[in-house]
Formats: C-alpha cells, structure tokens, sequence
C-alpha cells in the first residue's frame, strides 16, 4: 500500500527544475513534511551509470530506440529500488523528470511516437503514475540562452540538439498538459526563481492538504 506522494517536475532544458525543485523541498521540510528528492535518469548507482551513457557528448552515435530503451531502464531500477520504498515509508518523493520526459524528448523530439514510448514504459512502470507533475514551461531559446550563461553547469548530450529539437520537445509537453490536465500544472519558468518557486509551493501544499482530508 502506497501512503506516500509521487510529485515530478519537468520541463525543456533551462527551466530551472532542479534549483526550483531545492527550494521546493526545504520548504516542505520546515513544513514538517518527510521528503525524499531525486532525479532521472539516475538517483540510484545503476541508473546513475545509466545517465552517464546516455547523456555523453562522444555518444553522439546512440540510436533514438537504443536511447529510449536506456531511459526505461534506468527508470524501472530507481523506481523499484527508491521511488516505491519511499512511498511506502508515507514520504513526499519528489522527483526531477520521469515518463513524461520520455514522452516528450524521444516521443516527440526524435520523433519515435509517443504512443511507442508509452508502451515501452508501461514494462518497465507498470501502473506507477506520478500524483502530480508541475511542468515548468520555456520558450526553448530562453531556457538555452540560460544554460549558455550558466558557468559551471555541465554540458551534456541534449544541449548540443538544435532549437528545433527543443521546439518539439516542448510541442510535445503542451500535448501532454492536454491530455493529462488533472496530473499535470503548468507553472511559468520564465519568471524568477523565487516566483516560480512560491507558485510551484502553492499548488503542492495545496495537493497534499486535499489528500490528507
């Protein structure tokens, strides 16, 4: 029996998830809230190995299927080995990325389907659906122009893809805000990291208050 929450953010490259998705979790920490934060691929030491491969920048070679295959690997090893432990603790998994991810980067961008990437990831997810997904929505040349101003940041296979590449991708992440608009909250990523920050609070602290009534 699942007592716990399964929240994932997603969005294109630049949104700022995973510096938003800090200041989510400290905040529901000071709340009182047991929270459990992660990422995919990775999270875990195999699905970790997992990202390295995948997000190389010599692997410029990988087959689109061979990349897609990768992501539901990795996925199904940290679910099984962190995702699910944790809710089954009552803990708040918060999550950078998970199927929608897939759906919109090799469903959409490469251009596979992503009816074809649902069902590879049906295997390897089974019935394991997030609660709640906040998508951070940017226009593609923004969240590029951020990661180029980002000193540090490390560079990976994805950002070396076209803006066209990246129009797609957010093409597909609407397609999914359509479709799933009970699962899924846009939230504005153009905004500063604090604003996105508070809106991304509100509609959480708002979720989990309806799940305790």
């Amino acid at each position: 029996m699942m007592n716990g929450s399964f929240i994932t953010v997603e969005g294109p490259e630049g949104a700022g998830k995973s510096t938003v998705l800090a200041v989510l979790a400290k905040r529901l920490e000071e709340d009182g809230v047991p929270v459990v934060i992660t990422r995919e691929p990775g999270g875990i030491k195999i699905a970790e190995q997992i990202r390295e491969v995948i997000l190389h920048t010599e692997n410029t070679e990988m087959d689109e299927r061979t990349e897609a295959l990768l992501y539901a690997a990795a996925r199904r090893q940290h679910l099984v080995e962190k995702v699910l432990p944790a809710l089954r603790e009552g803990k708040v998994v918060l999550c950078d990325r998970f199927i929608d991810s897939s759906l919109a980067y090799q469903g959409k961008g490469r251009g596979i389907g992503m009816d074809a990437i649902e069902e590879i990831n049906a295997f390897a997810i089974e019935d394991h659906m997030p609660d709640l997904t906040l998508y951070f929505d940017i226009e593609p040349e923004e969240g590029l122009k951020r990661i180029n101003q980002h000193k540090g940041r490390e560079v990976n296979r994805l950002d070396l893809e076209s803006v066209g590449f990246h129009h797609k991708v957010r093409e597909g992440y609407l397609e999914l805000v359509n479709k799933y608009p009970n699962r899924i909250q846009v939230v504005d990523a153009s905004r500063s990291v604090t604003a996105v920050a508070d809106a991304a609070y509100d509609i959480v602290k708002g979720f989990l208050q309806k799940r305790t009534v």
